[in-house]
């Protein structure tokens, strides 16, 4: 299994922690074993899930100009009209896909093109589904300008556990659809903003894979 480049220092860190949880226990209790196995299955529980969030899946786009790829996995949590303020400043289609610890939090580019804009925002640490974790939260904002002109806005959006956000480009970047832009780290969302015209592929409650469900179709 491949490991995320963010997550090997916190994974050898927590190897340390749970070893010396362990030996700690093991020392202190040498005769109560029911409570030193109790131990070992908590800490091996807590390292799996570690291990499991940082894993980096293998994921095959298939390229398609039209085809908007979801960003990441999770669920679909909102699909409706709304008004973007921060760059289009006007109507939108919008889909947001939440992510919860469990899932992969490798964020992939959903289509091809030139980073036409690109700011972070500090800001606060909402639960991710909460209306205002859009415009409150600690997020970053992308916009990708379409080889047709088109312009489609994604943002990555950090929840109540998620403490920090990383992305690789910046504006002027050519970016490829499929590829990774970024990750977010225990628990987020991300707000995908389409043209009006754009056709919805997803359903409420759906749960795409990132980096190969089509979750739209530009017109």
């Amino acid at each position: 299994m491949t490991l995320h480049r963010e997550g090997r220092s916190l994974l050898i860190t927590s190897f340390i922690i749970v070893m010396a949880i362990n030996g700690l226990f093991a020392y202190f209790f040498p005769e109560n074993a029911i409570l030193r196995e109790t131990i070992i299955v908590i800490t091996a529980l807590f390292y799996l899930i570690i291990l499991q969030f940082f894993r980096v899946p293998k994921r095959h786009t298939v390229l398609d100009p039209k085809n908007i790829i979801a960003p990441a996995d999770g669920k679909v949590v909102v699909i409706e009209e709304t008004v973007e303020t921060e760059y289009f400043q006007g109507p939108r289609r919008q889909v947001s896909i939440f992510m919860s610890p469990i899932n992969v939090h490798v964020n992939f580019n959903p289509i091809s093109g030139i980073v036409s804009y690109f700011k972070y925002h500090p800001g606060k640490f909402l639960v991710a589904w909460h209306p205002k974790s859009s415009t409150e939260n600690e997020r970053t904002t992308y916009v990708v300008k379409h080889e047709n002109g088109t312009e489609v806005l994604f943002r990555q959006i950090a929840g109540a556990l998620a403490k920090r956000i990383c992305w690789y480009a910046k504006e002027g970047d050519t970016v490829i659809q499929g590829t990774e832009f970024g990750f977010i780290k225990f628990g987020s969302r991300i707000d995908i903003y389409l043209p009006l015209d754009a056709e919805i592929c997803v359903n409420i409650d759906d749960k795409p894979v990132g980096g190969e469900t089509v979750i739209a179709r530009l017109a």
